[in-house]
């Protein structure tokens, strides 16, 4: 279910939407039976009953509409106050967020009556306001907010929540924003703990569900096996995603000698094994690898030859000379070992597979090695103290870096007269000294990123 559906004049409601939504009933104000959204009524109920505690007693008018109830509104408001006043007030048939179950029209009795709206629309507006900060905790944003008009298309109606989840709710009302700004505004990055046993798509999938956001991308993909930190970017924070890629990444490794597998960790298929020395200085061994030197390839990874993944040949049983890359471990230490198997932390350049590392290791010991865990603990200037998990985000717990505090590049707030130059990528004049990258900012927020070219700055990423 997707509950950040934008619906409205320009985003029509589809009938696969409509077909998929769980309703439940409920009783309206005159205590007749209504539809509403299932997860959409728990929380309107959890709303209910903390506004009760507030001495404040709300009820729903109006819940989910078939497209033939919203016709017959339409029909009896243009009957009742005109054609002008139907169409200021009354959503067009599929523009409704009725039809989706997760929009009500509620109520506030105020002595002993329920407040209803009329041709003036409402004029009782104060006992609304009054409980406004209070929906975005149960997952509802007030959906056509006072002075936005010209961005939902419609007036300011109090009475109409909308239920988006917790973790949307709370970033609309803080920002003051709309449905329709929140998903072409919202972005930034995240930094989360990965959990063995899915992958980065998998994640990234989960943080699209879960912020309703379709741009999202990760950088550093981690196997299935690994965990620990993976970098995710939401919205305009995408195009910023190879600058995050950092030069250096530490992991803390697990190994077992002896064993070789067609993978190079425990996952794959055993396809040798070999005595381990007695007596190893694995110490030295370990230390001898901070160095820059040629590493192969594993064939088990998505690296193209000719056009090709290697593990589609690997997957093929098809024969390819697996390419070289110069990688550099800039630091790793021996941590732990036991019997057969050790545990090792190091710093390595991007590009470089700890597999293989652990695999080149084995060779240097005179035996076989592989890797049995891998976790990811820092990526540039992102650690693993500092992740979250899918679960402090689903909780509201969770720190998101904005695009400028995710780089570390000057920042330029500019004057009136640059917004033009750089809205439209213009060149300058490098005034500023920068030696690389700055990102320009106006009224506090980014419209893009310039790089050094000569004594010039030329854009790299525009954000306008």
């Amino acid at each position: 279910m997707n509950y950040k559906v934008l619906v409205n004049k320009d985003n029509l409601v589809k009938d696969k939407y409509l077909d998929k939504i769980d309703l439940v009933e409920y009783f309206d104000i005159l205590d007749n039976k209504i539809l509403v959204e299932k997860q959409t009524l728990e929380s309107y109920l959890e709303l209910k009953k903390f506004l009760e505690e507030e001495n404040i007693e709300i009820g729903i008018s109006s819940a989910y509409r078939t497209l033939q109830d919203q016709q017959e509104i339409i029909n009896e408001y243009t009957k009742k106050y005109g054609e002008d006043f139907e169409k200021k007030y009354v959503a067009p048939i599929r523009a409704s967020e009725h039809h989706t179950g997760l929009a009500l029209d509620i109520r506030i009795k105020e002595n002993g009556k329920f407040i209803v709206e009329d041709k003036k629309v409402l004029k009782n507006i104060k006992p609304y306001q009054q409980i406004e900060k209070y929906f975005h905790k149960f997952g509802f944003i007030l959906r056509y907010q006072e002075g936005k008009e010209d961005i939902t298309g419609y007036s300011y109606e109090p009475w109409h929540i909308r239920y988006v989840g917790k973790v949307v709710a709370k970033i609309i009302y803080e920002n003051n924003w709309t449905l329709e700004e929140y998903l072409t505004k919202f972005s930034g990055v995240l930094v989360i703990n990965k959990k063995k046993g899915v992958t980065s798509f998998d994640v990234v999938n989960d943080i699209s569900h879960i912020f309703g956001i379709k741009r999202v991308g990760h950088t550093g993909t981690l196997d299935p096996l690994a965990e620990g930190v993976l970098v995710v970017t939401i919205g305009k924070a995408t195009k910023i995603a190879e600058l995050l890629t950092a030069k250096y990444k530490e992991y803390i490794a697990g190994v077992q000698l002896g064993i070789k597998t067609d993978t190079y960790d425990i996952e794959g298929k055993v396809i040798d094994s070999k005595e381990v020395p007695d007596n190893l200085d694995l110490e030295k061994t370990i230390s001898s690898y901070k160095k820059t030197y040629l590493q192969e390839v594993p064939i088990y990874s998505a690296v193209k030859v000719n056009g090709k993944k290697l593990y589609e040949y690997a997957r093929n049983n098809e024969s390819v000379e697996l390419p070289k890359k110069e990688v550099t471990i800039k630091e790793i230490e021996l941590l732990s070992k036991d019997k057969n198997e050790f545990m090792f932390k190091s710093l390595v350049s991007k590009g470089c597979y700890i597999r293989s590392l652990i695999n080149d290791i084995g060779e240097s010991l005179n035996t076989y090695a592989t890797m049995t865990k891998l976790t990811r603990t820092k990526l540039g200037k992102f650690t693993l103290e500092n992740s979250n998990t899918l679960d402090d985000i689903k909780n509201n717990n969770y720190k998101l870096y904005s695009i400028d505090n995710a780089l570390d590049y000057p920042i330029v707030e500019i004057e009136d007269n640059l917004y033009k130059k750089i809205s439209n990528g213009v060149k300058i004049k490098n005034t500023y000294n920068i030696e690389d990258k700055v990102i320009f900012k106006y009224n506090n927020t980014i419209l893009g990123i310039y790089e050094k070219d000569e004594d010039m700055l030329k854009t790299w990423k525009n954000f306008n």
